[in-house]
């Protein structure tokens, strides 16, 4: 079911910003974003980024010791949200970066919250082509443990997540 939700161009222009990691110089790769959220506009008609909930590759070390912690910091815990987190990643065979599309829709959320972004979420999937992994998370149970996200990146070959140990 289709809400007749559309997504704002700047959450589309965010995305592949985080898609495409251009050789950059180390300012922009300060400035490139780790982590953002995605909400619904106060009329509920359009997907937008959410004002100050992001991370930026720059805040990991000076603001931010842990990207992922501090990622999930972010989701509120009674309203829905869509995000993207790029997660770095090490395998038994090599290190990897894959973005990673989550609806977050808690147990707190109103029905009615969760209903529009269930049926909205088609609407910014089809904008952001070549995402490798979508997690649906319903409580901070599912996402706080970092090898529930080890798991949907690459099942138990995944042995550090964010340069930390699993």
């Amino acid at each position: 079911m289709a809400s007749g939700v559309t997504v704002n161009d700047e959450v589309i222009r965010v995305f592949n910003d985080m898609k495409v990691r251009k050789s950059s110089t180390q300012d922009e790769v300060k400035k490139r974003k780790k982590a953002i959220l995605f909400c619904l506009s106060e009329d509920k008609k359009k997907i937008i980024v959410e004002e100050g909930r992001q991370i930026l590759v720059g805040d990991i070390g000076d603001t931010v010791d842990d990207p992922y912690a501090c990622f999930v910091k972010l989701l509120p815990l009674n309203d829905c949200r869509y995000g993207l987190y790029d997660a770095t990643y090490e395998t038994k065979e090599s290190k990897k970066e894959d973005l990673v599309f989550i609806f977050w829709a808690p147990d707190g959320a109103s029905m009615k919250s969760k209903m529009i972004y269930a049926s909205s979420k088609d609407a910014i999937k089809k904008k952001f082509t070549g995402i490798k992994h979508e997690w649906q998370v319903n409580g901070l149970d599912d996402i706080q443990d970092r090898m529930t996200l080890a798991e949907k990146l690459g099942g138990n070959t995944v042995i550090s997540l964010e340069g930390k140990p699993l």
